[in-house]
């Protein structure tokens, strides 16, 4: 069996890159948001270990799910520090996001449903858009768009 280095390789902010897919920029700006962490070298340089990669990987599919930053990065701070994430610490995070996933589902469907009709007819009539609201009944709900917004059911 070969021997293993027990010290991790680190890498250098353009191998994050590189591997990562993501600009130096990129790495730099989710380390200022304490997203991924590194470390200055003795010669002043940055450093990251390799679990960051995985922790850029969980970035940037929460990023296409529509996760905000800010939620991406609570979700990463319950993550430990001293290992690359797993398979469990991701089914943690899935299942943390899910019900707000299942939320934006609904409301985009119905989105998307509402605006077809909508848009689709090419009239944006005030009197037969489904989107109006006579006489502002809504204004007591506060703003916003309460017949698109899921969050806000009509009862």
């Amino acid at each position: 069996m070969p021997d293993r280095d027990p010290a991790p390789k680190l890498l250098t902010v353009g191998e994050v890159a590189r591997r990562s897919g993501v600009a130096v920029s990129a790495v730099h700006f989710y380390e200022r948001k304490g997203l991924i962490g590194g470390w200055r070298s003795s010669g002043n340089q940055r450093r990251y270990g390799r679990g960051t990669l995985r922790r850029i990987a969980i970035v940037k599919v929460a990023q296409q799910l529509g996760i905000s930053l800010a939620e991406i990065g609570r979700r990463l701070a319950s993550l430990p520090d001293d290992r690359t994430p797993a398979k469990a610490d991701w089914a943690r995070l899935a299942e943390a996001w899910r019900g707000d996933l299942d939320r934006r589902i609904v409301q985009l469907t119905r989105l998307r449903d509402n605006l077809d009709g909508c848009i689709g007819c090419g009239c944006l009539s005030m009197e037969t858009c489904p989107l109006r609201n006579p006489d502002d009944a809504l204004a007591a709900r506060g703003p916003g768009p309460h017949y698109l917004d899921a969050s806000k059911p009509l009862d």
